[in-house]
């Protein structure tokens, strides 16, 4: 029994012996497996020192070596023996910044950043921020920090640090980046952009812009295309398109910052350096002005920043053949100065513009006011805001008041010209107006009006609506429209005097119809229709004339043969007279004295017969004489005709015989009736005559 105790006892001795072994063997390899710490080659190990050190200073939240609490430095890949339950181990991954993405680092301990600044400094020898017993040590600040993580991985404790990944800043082609700081100093007063440091490398560098004086705000550099590991937390980039200025365009600049304006200058003086406003900070530094700029930007692609300078674009000055542009300058030396310049070449055009009061801003190129060489056809880039280009047409210029409308072809046109005459008749008179302007005195037109629409809308216009006004009121208007050319001569000498005032060549003005009222037209028309009548009829009067004398003539030609006959007749009876008076001379030599004898006595006989004859030519006459007294003239006419018709003298054989008597029984109207009865029945009364027959 005894044995059976003690083998008992003894069994119970190793078993306690055997379980406290084991304990120990597994507290021993408790103690060995928490003193070896195993980091894989993509991770870290955070160690937290929880017994036996010192205490971390107030505000600290991330330990040094020898302090308790979470450790700022942290063990890399490989084994590590570690005093167990005095550490801790947590395991992490090491951080990946891929290729197109920065880190942006926030430090959760260190020193604090003092007061005005927004980011930590940077400290040196931290190794990216992998080591960071090394940031602390060297006083490294506690906050975002201004110095950016590059692609990679990287072993960052993130107790300490807090990494957030951001895409990398890319400026795509034809855009810019407009920059705004978020920490820096305070722009100067007067200004509205950062002043431009050197060195930060298009930003990505911030410690140095920081360093070097760099102004929170906006900045005055910009980012031009490609891809930039900026810290977006301390520069806030906003890209924005560049400035495309299109072909056949202008861009036209103002400036937002510089020095101000003189008072008397509208646009700002020309200066060199700013590489066509695409360096801001040369463009100030070499004293640019605020407000509208000379220089301008011809077609192409330009990086300007827009905070700087504000960009519109406007048309190419194009003139066309037929056109030239007068150039009002708005810079230059004032035009009162052109009297003062001396040995001037063309004082005395300058005198005489002087004295014409509104054109004395007609200047030589220089001055300001409108220049006195135009400019001809062709495209022209100019900078709108320093010259105003008025394009004036050279060719005819056609102006209508007419019932059609305008059109393409022909813009201008009014409404027919409505005007009353002396004698209070309303017409409406249809005008046409053409003019031109030489192009020596486009600029003094300008200078005038202004501009065509002007000259037609205030001179011409009104000019010859008042001239035809005052023409038709001191004419009649049948008169008005007889006298047309007249009328229109009038107008044309009128407005070419008027608008020689306004240096425009009136070419002509042409009355195209005038309008009368319905009455008076047709009175009108049958004084024509009348007067067409008159001249017909005594067209055909005329003819008939013409006619008659061509049946003269055409009967004299009928009778030429017998005349030419005649002739040949009476030229050898003269011949034959000439003869007979020959011969009858040669016998009156020979018979004169005996014809002397004969003579005597045929005297004698002649006398008594003239004596017979003259006093029976008395006797007949007193015998007529008597009769007539006592049967009346026509009595006694027509006893002679029917002594004729019964000797056989007139040939009459009536086909009808009235007789009548009047109340005195008388014979003399039977024979009056009868007699007219014959001529009614177209008897002929007088001998016939046999007709000769003409070859």
């Amino acid at each position: 029994m005894e044995s059976l105790s003690s083998l008992t006892a003894l069994v119970s001795h190793l078993s306690f012996n055997l379980v406290l072994l084991i304990i120990l063997i597994i507290a021993l390899g408790y103690t060995i497996y928490r003193s070896v710490v195993i980091v894989g080659g993509t991770d870290i190990a955070v160690l937290e020192r929880r017994w036996f050190g010192a205490s971390m200073p107030e505000g600290r939240v991330v330990a040094m070596r020898n302090e308790v609490g979470i450790q700022a430095r942290i063990l890399g890949p490989g084994l590590h023996f570690l005093i167990p339950y005095i550490f801790s181990v947590t395991k992490h991954s090491m951080i990946t910044i891929g290729e197109n993405e920065v880190g942006l680092v926030d430090s959760v301990d260190g020193v604090p950043v003092p007061a005005g600044r927004i980011f930590a400094k940077v400290v040196s020898n931290h190794n990216l921020f992998q080591d960071g017993e090394s940031f602390l040590a060297n006083n490294g600040e506690k906050g975002p920090q201004i110095e950016v993580l590059p692609p990679g991985l990287y072993r960052i404790n993130p107790y300490l640090f807090q990494v957030e990944k951001v895409a990398a800043t890319s400026i795509p082609s034809n855009k810019i980046g407009i920059v705004m700081a978020a920490d820096g100093e305070p722009i100067e007063s007067g200004r509205l952009l950062g002043k431009r440091v050197d060195a930060h490398n298009n930003f990505q560098n911030g410690q140095s812009f920081l360093e070097k004086g760099g102004q929170k705000g906006p900045q005055i550099d910009i980012m031009l295309p490609g891809v930039y590991r900026v810290n977006t937390k301390l520069f806030k980039v906003d890209v924005r398109d560049a400035v495309v200025v299109q072909t056949k365009k202008v861009g036209l600049v103002t400036a937002r910052d510089g020095k101000p304006l003189p008072p008397t200058e509208y646009v700002a003086a020309s200066i060199q350096g700013h590489k066509d406003f695409q360096d801001a900070s040369g463009f100030l530094s070499n004293g640019g002005q605020r407000g509208p700029q000379l220089d301008f930007l011809k077609p192409g692609t330009y990086y300007i920043n827009p905070l700087m300078f504000d960009i519109a674009t406007d048309e190419v000055v194009m003139v066309q053949r037929g056109e030239v542009s007068v150039i009002v300058s708005n810079i230059g030396k004032d035009p009162s100065e052109m009297a003062k310049t001396p040995n001037e070449s063309k004082s005395s055009s300058s005198e005489e513009r002087l004295k014409e009061g509104v054109e004395r801003y007609v200047v030589d190129s220089g001055y300001r006011g409108i220049q006195s060489e135009v400019v001809g056809p062709g495209t022209y880039y100019l900078n709108k805001l320093a010259f105003t280009p008025h394009l004036i047409p050279t060719t005819n210029i056609t102006i209508d008041w007419a019932s059609s409308k305008a059109d393409e072809k022909f813009p201008r046109v009014f409404n027919p010209l409505s005007i009353v005459s002396k004698d209070g008749f309303e017409m409406t008179v249809e005008v046409k107006v053409i003019i031109r302007v030489l192009p020596q005195q486009a600029p003094h037109m300008v200078a005038r009006i202004g501009t065509i629409d002007n000259l037609i809308e205030h001179v011409i216009h009104p000019l010859i609506d008042s001239s035809f006004r005052n023409q038709a009121s001191s004419s009649e208007a049948m008169k008005f429209m007889q006298d047309r050319y007249e009328e229109q001569r009038k107008a044309e000498e009128h407005a070419t005097e008027e608008l020689r005032r306004y240096h425009v060549e009136c070419v002509s003005v042409l009355i195209c119809q005038i309008m009368l009222p319905e009455r008076l037209m047709q009175t009108l028309t049958n004084k024509v229709v009348a007067s067409q009548q008159m001249s017909m009829f005594d067209s055909q009067r005329e003819a008939e004339v013409r006619r008659k004398e061509m049946e003269k003539t055409k009967a004299q030609a009928d009778l030429q043969p017998s005349l030419v006959k005649a002739e040949i007749d009476v030229q050898i009876a003269t011949q034959q007279k000439q003869q007979a008076i020959t011969l009858a001379e040669g016998k009156g030599l020979a018979t004169r004295y005996e014809q002397e004898g004969v003579a005597a006595g045929v005297e004698a006989v002649g006398r008594a017969e003239g004596e017979k004859i003259r006093a029976i030519g008395q006797a007949t006459a007193e015998a007529y004489t008597k009769q007539a007294m006592a049967v009346g003239a026509s009595p006694l006419a027509i006893i002679e005709i029917m002594k004729q018709i019964s000797n056989g003298q007139i040939k009459i054989t009536p086909d009808v015989l009235v007789q009548g008597s009047d109340a005195s029984g008388g014979q003399s109207n039977t024979l009056s009736a009868f007699i007219a009865s014959l001529m009614a029945k177209g008897m002929k009364l007088t001998p016939e005559v046999p007709e000769k027959t003409t070859k």
